[in-house]
């Protein structure tokens, strides 16, 4: 089976265990090194493995048809992505591993917030209570 014939859920599946394995890794790596030098470094592991793959994927060809508003999107998405690797980094460095990433999975809540308010996705009691959920949970990780 190709990978392109997963569903959703199972790419979401990989990439918890990924993130979680992320979480280990960067928090071993930060022991002897800057957080802004070790995100440095995990950023262009992860640009050469992305080219790599979507070259391999043949889909390098579709440059040239990306629109203006796409590549200020993705790059808007790339600034806060480095921002929040940068900010996720070096958190670990001096926190918790648990709560840090607790904190920052904690995320969810605000991204569907943004969800509901800019791409206009519906949502019903029980994703609220879910969402209240993950928010109690994390507080009391925390505390």
């Amino acid at each position: 089976m190709g990978l392109d014939l997963l569903p959703w859920w199972a790419f979401a599946l990989l990439s918890a265990v990924f993130a979680a394995f992320t979480t280990i890794l960067v928090k071993l790596g930060v022991e002897q090194v800057s957080s802004t030098l070790a995100t440095a470094i995990r950023t262009v592991v992860v640009l050469v493995m992305a080219w790599l793959i979507a070259a391999g994927r043949g889909e390098v060809a579709e440059l040239g048809r990306i629109s203006t508003r796409t590549w200020v999107v993705l790059g808007l998405s790339g600034v806060a992505t480095g921002l929040s690797w940068l900010c996720y980094f070096r958190a670990l460095q001096i926190g918790p591993t648990a709560y840090v990433a607790a904190i920052d999975k904690s995320s969810v809540i605000l991204i569907a917030l943004l969800a509901w308010v800019i791409l206009r996705e519906p949502t019903d009691w029980r994703g609220a209570l879910g969402l209240g959920m993950i928010a109690a949970g994390t507080l009391v990780l925390i505390r």
